[in-house]
């Protein structure tokens, strides 16, 4: 299944409907599924470009 990076828009709480704990305010991998599309057509979350770590950074 294909993933994508996403987090909330600022003071929105979304929560997974598997775990029941909120999207991290940093963003996490999600599967692109339809309950994530549709948080994303209502404008809840928006999709990041997940931020690499640097080579040799801690």
């Amino acid at each position: 299944m294909t993933e994508f990076f996403i987090k909330p828009i600022s003071g929105v709480t979304v929560r997974d409907p598997e775990t029941l704990e909120p999207l991290s305010e940093s963003g996490e991998k999600k599967p692109q599924n339809g309950y994530w599309l549709r948080r994303l057509n209502d404008g809840d979350i928006e999709v990041v470009e997940q931020q690499k770590k640097k080579k040799g950074a801690e």
